[in-house]
Protein backbone atom coordinates (compact mmCIF):
# COMPACT_ATOMS: atom_id res chain seq x y z
CA UNK A 1 0.00 0.00 0.00
CA UNK A 2 1.59 3.24 -1.16
CA UNK A 3 1.48 6.25 1.18
CA UNK A 4 3.05 9.71 1.10
CA UNK A 5 5.02 11.74 3.63
CA UNK A 6 4.66 15.51 3.51
CA UNK A 7 6.69 18.52 4.61
CA UNK A 8 5.58 19.19 8.21
CA UNK A 9 4.99 22.59 9.79
CA UNK A 10 7.82 23.10 12.29
CA UNK A 11 6.56 26.18 14.07
CA UNK A 12 4.00 28.92 13.73
CA UNK A 13 4.31 31.13 10.66
CA UNK A 14 6.59 28.55 9.01
CA UNK A 15 5.36 28.06 5.44
CA UNK A 16 8.18 26.06 3.87
CA UNK A 17 11.26 24.00 4.62
CA UNK A 18 14.43 22.79 2.92
CA UNK A 19 15.51 19.17 2.69
CA UNK A 20 19.05 19.58 3.95
CA UNK A 21 20.00 15.91 3.84
CA UNK A 22 18.21 12.61 3.26
CA UNK A 23 19.02 9.96 5.86
CA UNK A 24 17.42 7.16 3.84
CA UNK A 25 17.38 5.97 0.25
CA UNK A 26 14.81 4.05 -1.82
CA UNK A 27 14.61 0.47 -0.58
CA UNK A 28 15.44 1.30 3.05
CA UNK A 29 13.06 -0.10 5.65
CA UNK A 30 12.07 2.34 8.39
CA UNK A 31 9.97 2.17 11.51
CA UNK A 32 7.41 4.74 12.57
CA UNK A 33 9.04 7.83 14.13
CA UNK A 34 12.46 7.07 12.61
CA UNK A 35 14.20 10.19 11.29
CA UNK A 36 14.36 10.04 7.51
CA UNK A 37 15.68 13.53 6.63
CA UNK A 38 17.23 16.66 8.12
CA UNK A 39 15.16 19.81 7.54
CA UNK A 40 16.01 23.49 7.68
CA UNK A 41 13.44 26.28 8.03
CA UNK A 42 13.83 29.97 8.78
CA UNK A 43 13.27 29.16 12.45
CA UNK A 44 14.79 25.78 13.24
CA UNK A 45 16.83 22.81 12.07
CA UNK A 46 15.06 19.54 12.81
CA UNK A 47 14.59 15.93 11.76
CA UNK A 48 11.70 14.68 9.62
CA UNK A 49 10.18 11.60 11.29
CA UNK A 50 8.50 8.87 9.30
CA UNK A 51 4.78 8.76 9.90
CA UNK A 52 4.62 5.07 9.10
CA UNK A 53 6.58 1.84 9.18
CA UNK A 54 7.46 0.54 5.75
CA UNK A 55 9.89 0.70 2.83
CA UNK A 56 10.93 3.97 1.21
CA UNK A 57 9.67 3.85 -2.36
CA UNK A 58 10.82 7.11 -3.95
CA UNK A 59 12.55 10.33 -2.92
CA UNK A 60 10.51 13.09 -4.57
CA UNK A 61 12.43 16.17 -3.37
CA UNK A 62 16.22 16.38 -3.87
CA UNK A 63 18.59 17.63 -1.18
CA UNK A 64 18.84 21.41 -1.04
CA UNK A 65 15.36 22.01 -2.48
CA UNK A 66 12.82 24.13 -0.60
CA UNK A 67 9.18 23.04 -0.62
CA UNK A 68 5.96 24.35 0.91
CA UNK A 69 4.43 22.93 4.07
CA UNK A 70 2.10 20.09 3.09
CA UNK A 71 3.94 19.19 -0.11
CA UNK A 72 4.83 15.52 -0.59
CA UNK A 73 8.55 14.80 -0.16
CA UNK A 74 8.70 11.01 -0.49
CA UNK A 75 6.57 7.89 -0.89
CA UNK A 76 6.58 4.82 1.34
CA UNK A 77 5.17 1.32 0.91
CA UNK A 78 3.44 0.06 4.06
CA UNK A 79 2.24 -3.44 4.85
CA UNK A 80 -1.41 -4.20 4.18
CA UNK A 81 -3.43 -3.30 7.26
CA UNK A 82 -0.81 -0.93 8.66
CA UNK A 83 -2.50 1.95 10.47
CA UNK A 84 -2.02 5.07 8.40
CA UNK A 85 -3.13 8.64 8.46
CA UNK A 86 -5.03 9.75 5.35
CA UNK A 87 -2.68 10.89 2.60
CA UNK A 88 -2.89 12.12 -0.92
CA UNK A 89 -0.84 11.42 -3.98
CA UNK A 90 1.51 14.22 -5.04
CA UNK A 91 -0.01 16.75 -7.39
CA UNK A 92 1.67 18.63 -10.20
CA UNK A 93 1.56 21.89 -8.25
CA UNK A 94 2.86 22.66 -4.76
CA UNK A 95 0.32 22.85 -1.99
CA UNK A 96 0.34 25.91 0.24
CA UNK A 97 -2.06 24.35 2.73
CA UNK A 98 -0.69 24.36 6.26
CA UNK A 99 -0.64 20.94 7.91
CA UNK A 100 0.28 19.57 11.26
CA UNK A 101 3.63 17.78 11.68
CA UNK A 102 3.53 14.31 10.11
CA UNK A 103 4.30 12.55 13.37
CA UNK A 104 3.78 12.88 17.08
CA UNK A 105 5.51 11.23 19.99
CA UNK A 106 4.08 7.78 20.73
CA UNK A 107 1.70 7.51 23.67
CA UNK A 108 2.18 4.72 26.30
CA UNK A 109 3.79 2.22 23.99
CA UNK A 110 4.07 -1.35 25.40
CA UNK A 111 7.43 -2.56 26.63
CA UNK A 112 9.36 -4.82 24.30
CA UNK A 113 11.79 -7.63 24.88
CA UNK A 114 15.57 -7.11 24.88
CA UNK A 115 15.80 -8.54 21.36
CA UNK A 116 13.11 -6.20 20.10
CA UNK A 117 14.89 -3.21 21.64
CA UNK A 118 17.98 -4.04 19.61
CA UNK A 119 16.11 -4.02 16.28
CA UNK A 120 16.92 -0.70 14.69
CA UNK A 121 16.32 1.09 11.41
CA UNK A 122 18.93 1.00 8.59
CA UNK A 123 19.90 4.60 9.41
CA UNK A 124 20.63 3.78 13.04
CA UNK A 125 22.34 0.55 12.06
CA UNK A 126 24.73 2.38 9.74
CA UNK A 127 25.64 4.88 12.49
CA UNK A 128 26.29 2.08 14.97
CA UNK A 129 28.52 0.27 12.48
CA UNK A 130 30.31 3.45 11.41
CA UNK A 131 31.30 4.40 14.96
CA UNK A 132 31.79 0.83 16.22
CA UNK A 133 29.26 1.24 19.01
CA UNK A 134 27.80 -1.35 21.37
CA UNK A 135 24.02 -1.07 21.14
CA UNK A 136 23.61 -2.71 24.56
CA UNK A 137 25.23 0.37 26.12
CA UNK A 138 22.87 2.85 24.46
CA UNK A 139 19.66 3.82 26.24
CA UNK A 140 16.75 3.79 23.82
CA UNK A 141 14.10 6.50 24.04
CA UNK A 142 11.95 5.27 21.16
CA UNK A 143 8.75 3.26 21.40
CA UNK A 144 9.24 0.32 23.75
CA UNK A 145 12.82 1.34 24.49
CA UNK A 146 13.92 1.19 20.87
CA UNK A 147 17.24 2.87 20.03
CA UNK A 148 16.73 5.80 17.67
CA UNK A 149 19.11 7.92 15.61
CA UNK A 150 18.93 10.70 18.22
CA UNK A 151 19.95 8.23 20.92
CA UNK A 152 23.04 7.24 18.94
CA UNK A 153 23.97 10.86 18.16
CA UNK A 154 23.50 11.76 21.82
CA UNK A 155 26.04 9.12 22.78
CA UNK A 156 28.48 10.24 20.09
CA UNK A 157 28.20 13.90 21.03
CA UNK A 158 28.41 13.21 24.76
CA UNK A 159 32.18 12.84 24.45
CA UNK A 160 32.24 9.45 26.15
CA UNK A 161 32.27 7.64 22.85
CA UNK A 162 33.79 10.32 20.66
CA UNK A 163 36.81 10.60 22.93
CA UNK A 164 37.66 6.99 22.07
CA UNK A 165 37.52 7.56 18.32
CA UNK A 166 40.39 8.47 16.09
CA UNK A 167 40.36 11.81 14.28
CA UNK A 168 39.22 10.12 11.07
CA UNK A 169 36.35 8.35 12.84
CA UNK A 170 34.87 11.36 14.62
CA UNK A 171 31.55 12.65 13.25
CA UNK A 172 31.54 15.77 11.13
CA UNK A 173 29.21 18.68 11.75
CA UNK A 174 26.60 19.87 9.29
CA UNK A 175 28.89 22.74 8.30
CA UNK A 176 31.67 20.38 7.22
CA UNK A 177 29.23 18.57 4.96
CA UNK A 178 28.89 21.68 2.81
CA UNK A 179 31.03 21.56 -0.30
CA UNK A 180 34.39 23.24 0.06
CA UNK A 181 35.14 26.66 -1.42
CA UNK A 182 36.63 26.55 -4.93
CA UNK A 183 39.61 28.83 -5.64
CA UNK A 184 39.76 30.44 -9.08
CA UNK A 185 42.90 31.12 -11.10
CA UNK A 186 42.50 34.88 -10.73
CA UNK A 187 42.34 34.62 -6.94
CA UNK A 188 38.54 34.71 -6.63
CA UNK A 189 36.91 32.07 -4.45
CA UNK A 190 33.58 30.41 -5.29
CA UNK A 191 31.74 29.64 -2.04
CA UNK A 192 28.78 27.23 -2.32
CA UNK A 193 25.73 28.55 -0.46
CA UNK A 194 24.43 26.29 2.31
CA UNK A 195 20.72 25.61 2.65
CA UNK A 196 20.70 27.59 5.89
CA UNK A 197 22.25 30.62 4.21
CA UNK A 198 19.72 30.30 1.36
CA UNK A 199 16.89 30.30 3.90
CA UNK A 200 18.29 33.36 5.68
CA UNK A 201 18.66 35.14 2.34
CA UNK A 202 15.07 34.44 1.35
CA UNK A 203 13.71 35.58 4.72
CA UNK A 204 15.65 38.83 4.53
CA UNK A 205 14.51 39.55 0.98
CA UNK A 206 10.89 38.83 1.88
CA UNK A 207 11.12 41.14 4.91
CA UNK A 208 12.61 44.17 3.14
CA UNK A 209 10.38 43.82 0.07
CA UNK A 210 7.08 43.19 1.86
CA UNK A 211 7.45 45.34 4.98
CA UNK A 212 7.66 49.16 4.80
CA UNK A 213 10.56 49.72 7.20
CA UNK A 214 11.06 52.95 9.14
CA UNK A 215 13.76 53.70 11.71
CA UNK A 216 14.29 55.61 14.95
CA UNK A 217 17.33 55.95 17.23
CA UNK A 218 17.55 57.12 20.83
CA UNK A 219 20.62 57.83 22.96
CA UNK A 220 20.69 56.51 26.54
CA UNK A 221 22.99 57.36 29.43
CA UNK A 222 23.69 54.01 31.12
CA UNK A 223 26.45 55.18 33.48
CA UNK A 224 24.56 54.02 36.58
CA UNK A 225 23.60 50.75 34.90
CA UNK A 226 27.29 50.04 34.20
CA UNK A 227 28.05 50.60 37.89
CA UNK A 228 25.17 48.30 38.85
CA UNK A 229 26.34 45.49 36.61
CA UNK A 230 29.98 45.85 37.65
CA UNK A 231 28.97 45.68 41.31
CA UNK A 232 27.28 42.30 40.81
CA UNK A 233 29.06 40.55 37.92
CA UNK A 234 31.85 38.77 39.82
CA UNK A 235 29.71 37.39 42.62
CA UNK A 236 26.93 36.57 40.15
CA UNK A 237 29.25 34.49 37.97
CA UNK A 238 30.62 32.63 41.01
CA UNK A 239 27.13 31.97 42.38
CA UNK A 240 25.17 31.24 39.20
CA UNK A 241 27.83 29.87 36.87
CA UNK A 242 26.98 32.16 33.95
CA UNK A 243 27.64 35.79 33.09
CA UNK A 244 25.49 38.74 34.10
CA UNK A 245 25.54 40.51 30.74
CA UNK A 246 24.46 44.03 29.90
CA UNK A 247 22.08 42.50 27.39
CA UNK A 248 19.94 41.05 30.21
CA UNK A 249 19.32 44.55 31.60
CA UNK A 250 18.30 45.86 28.18
CA UNK A 251 15.95 42.94 27.54
CA UNK A 252 14.32 43.51 30.96
CA UNK A 253 13.70 47.18 30.20
CA UNK A 254 12.28 46.40 26.76
CA UNK A 255 9.93 43.76 28.21
CA UNK A 256 8.62 46.25 30.77
CA UNK A 257 8.08 48.92 28.10
CA UNK A 258 6.22 46.42 25.89
CA UNK A 259 3.71 45.86 28.71
CA UNK A 260 3.01 49.59 28.70
CA UNK A 261 3.01 49.94 24.90
CA UNK A 262 1.52 46.62 23.72
CA UNK A 263 1.09 47.80 20.13
CA UNK A 264 4.78 47.15 19.60
CA UNK A 265 4.14 43.59 20.74
CA UNK A 266 1.98 42.92 17.68
CA UNK A 267 2.22 40.88 14.49
CA UNK A 268 0.92 41.48 10.98
CA UNK A 269 -1.51 38.79 9.90
CA UNK A 270 -3.21 39.10 6.52
CA UNK A 271 -5.32 42.25 6.68
CA UNK A 272 -5.36 42.32 10.50
CA UNK A 273 -3.02 43.28 13.33
CA UNK A 274 -2.82 40.83 16.21
CA UNK A 275 -1.75 42.36 19.52
CA UNK A 276 -0.08 39.53 21.43
CA UNK A 277 -0.78 39.05 25.14
CA UNK A 278 2.41 37.14 25.96
CA UNK A 279 5.71 39.00 25.73
CA UNK A 280 8.03 36.45 24.16
CA UNK A 281 11.40 38.01 23.38
CA UNK A 282 13.28 36.80 20.31
CA UNK A 283 17.05 37.16 20.57
CA UNK A 284 19.51 36.71 17.73
CA UNK A 285 22.11 33.93 18.10
CA UNK A 286 24.83 33.70 15.44
CA UNK A 287 27.05 30.69 14.73
CA UNK A 288 29.47 30.83 11.79
CA UNK A 289 27.22 31.25 8.72
CA UNK A 290 24.05 30.42 10.65
CA UNK A 291 21.62 32.79 12.33
CA UNK A 292 18.96 31.57 14.72
CA UNK A 293 16.40 33.55 16.69
CA UNK A 294 15.42 31.61 19.84
CA UNK A 295 12.75 32.95 22.16
CA UNK A 296 12.63 33.83 25.87
CA UNK A 297 9.06 32.93 26.75
CA UNK A 298 7.04 35.28 29.01
CA UNK A 299 10.08 37.49 29.34
CA UNK A 300 8.25 40.19 31.31
CA UNK A 301 7.70 37.74 34.18
CA UNK A 302 11.42 37.08 34.66
CA UNK A 303 13.95 38.90 36.82
CA UNK A 304 17.18 40.24 35.34
CA UNK A 305 18.92 37.11 36.64
CA UNK A 306 16.24 34.91 35.06
CA UNK A 307 16.66 36.63 31.72
CA UNK A 308 20.46 36.27 31.95
CA UNK A 309 19.98 32.56 32.56
CA UNK A 310 17.75 32.16 29.52
CA UNK A 311 20.18 34.10 27.33
CA UNK A 312 23.05 31.85 28.42
CA UNK A 313 21.05 28.64 27.87
CA UNK A 314 19.72 29.62 24.43
CA UNK A 315 23.08 30.94 23.23
CA UNK A 316 24.81 27.70 24.25
CA UNK A 317 22.14 25.58 22.56
CA UNK A 318 22.52 27.69 19.43
CA UNK A 319 26.28 27.20 19.32
CA UNK A 320 25.82 23.44 19.75
CA UNK A 321 23.00 23.31 17.17
CA UNK A 322 20.61 21.94 19.79
CA UNK A 323 17.77 24.46 19.46
CA UNK A 324 14.39 22.80 18.97
CA UNK A 325 11.00 23.94 17.72
CA UNK A 326 9.87 25.01 21.19
CA UNK A 327 12.98 27.16 21.61
CA UNK A 328 12.26 28.98 18.35
CA UNK A 329 8.50 29.44 18.48
CA UNK A 330 6.19 32.20 19.64
CA UNK A 331 8.41 35.27 19.42
CA UNK A 332 6.57 38.60 19.54
CA UNK A 333 9.42 41.15 19.55
CA UNK A 334 13.13 40.90 18.70
CA UNK A 335 16.11 42.43 20.50
CA UNK A 336 19.48 42.13 18.78
CA UNK A 337 22.77 42.61 20.65
CA UNK A 338 24.71 44.24 17.81
CA UNK A 339 26.85 46.06 20.35
CA UNK A 340 28.68 42.81 21.11
CA UNK A 341 30.48 43.31 17.79
CA UNK A 342 31.40 46.91 18.56
CA UNK A 343 28.64 48.43 16.44
CA UNK A 344 27.44 51.89 17.48
CA UNK A 345 24.60 52.32 14.97
CA UNK A 346 22.67 49.91 12.76
CA UNK A 347 19.34 49.39 11.03
CA UNK A 348 17.95 45.91 11.64
CA UNK A 349 15.71 43.94 9.30
CA UNK A 350 12.40 43.08 10.96
CA UNK A 351 11.80 39.46 11.95
CA UNK A 352 8.44 39.05 10.19
CA UNK A 353 5.60 38.95 11.10
CA UNK A 354 6.67 40.95 14.18
CA UNK A 355 6.14 44.70 14.29
CA UNK A 356 9.66 45.81 15.19
CA UNK A 357 13.24 44.90 16.07
CA UNK A 358 15.50 46.79 18.49
CA UNK A 359 19.27 46.89 18.02
CA UNK A 360 21.25 47.40 21.24
CA UNK A 361 24.54 49.02 20.28
CA UNK A 362 27.92 49.16 22.00
CA UNK A 363 28.27 51.10 25.26
CA UNK A 364 30.80 53.90 24.64
CA UNK A 365 32.28 56.33 27.18
CA UNK A 366 31.91 59.89 25.82
CA UNK A 367 32.06 63.47 27.12
CA UNK A 368 28.50 64.64 27.70
CA UNK A 369 27.08 67.98 28.82
CA UNK A 370 25.21 67.58 32.11
CA UNK A 371 23.65 69.99 34.58
CA UNK A 372 24.38 73.65 33.90
CA UNK A 373 26.78 73.23 31.00
CA UNK A 374 29.27 70.95 32.75
CA UNK A 375 31.14 68.19 30.90
CA UNK A 376 31.43 64.67 32.28
CA UNK A 377 32.57 61.28 31.01
CA UNK A 378 29.42 59.15 30.69
CA UNK A 379 28.63 55.64 29.43
CA UNK A 380 26.34 56.12 26.42
CA UNK A 381 24.51 53.65 24.18
CA UNK A 382 22.34 53.96 21.06
CA UNK A 383 19.11 51.99 20.76
CA UNK A 384 18.06 51.64 17.11
CA UNK A 385 14.47 50.64 16.35
CA UNK A 386 13.27 49.30 12.99
CA UNK A 387 9.47 49.39 12.75
CA UNK A 388 6.79 48.09 10.42
CA UNK A 389 5.04 51.26 9.27
CA UNK A 390 1.88 49.29 8.48
CA UNK A 391 1.47 48.60 12.21
CA UNK A 392 3.34 51.42 13.95
CA UNK A 393 3.82 55.16 13.65
CA UNK A 394 6.49 57.52 14.91
CA UNK A 395 4.54 58.83 17.89
CA UNK A 396 3.96 55.51 19.66
CA UNK A 397 7.47 54.31 18.83
CA UNK A 398 8.95 57.53 20.19
CA UNK A 399 7.03 57.08 23.46
CA UNK A 400 8.13 53.45 23.64
CA UNK A 401 11.81 54.34 23.18
CA UNK A 402 11.53 57.17 25.70
CA UNK A 403 10.14 54.71 28.24
CA UNK A 404 12.95 52.22 27.59
CA UNK A 405 15.42 55.09 28.06
CA UNK A 406 13.79 56.08 31.34
CA UNK A 407 13.85 52.54 32.68
CA UNK A 408 17.52 52.03 31.78
CA UNK A 409 18.68 55.36 33.17
CA UNK A 410 16.98 54.58 36.47
CA UNK A 411 18.68 51.20 36.93
CA UNK A 412 21.00 52.01 39.84
CA UNK A 413 22.76 50.11 42.62
CA UNK A 414 20.35 51.47 45.23
CA UNK A 415 17.10 50.98 43.31
CA UNK A 416 17.49 47.85 41.18
CA UNK A 417 17.53 44.20 42.25
CA UNK A 418 19.16 41.71 39.91
CA UNK A 419 16.94 39.03 41.42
Amino acid sequence: MLEYIKMPQLGESVTEGTIDRWLVKPGDTVEQYDSIAELTTDKVTADLPSQLSGTIQEILVPEGETVAVGEVVCSIVVAHGEAAAPSEAPSSSSSSETTKPVAAAPQAAPKRSADQKKRVSPVVGRLIDEYHLNIDLIEGTGAGGRVTRKDVLREIESGIISSQLTHEEKPTTRDTQVKEAIPEENGDVIIPVSSIRKTIAKRMVDSVTQIPHAWMTIEVDVTELVKLRNAHKKQFKEQEGYNLTYFAFFVKAVAQALKEYPMLNSVWKGDTIVQKKAINMSIAVASDDELFVPVIQNCDQLSIAGIASQIAILAEKGRKKQLNVKDMSGGTFTVNNTGSFGSVHSAGIINAPQAAILQVESIVKRPVIIGDGMFAARDMVNLCLSLDHRILDGMICGKFLARVKELLENMTISSTSVY
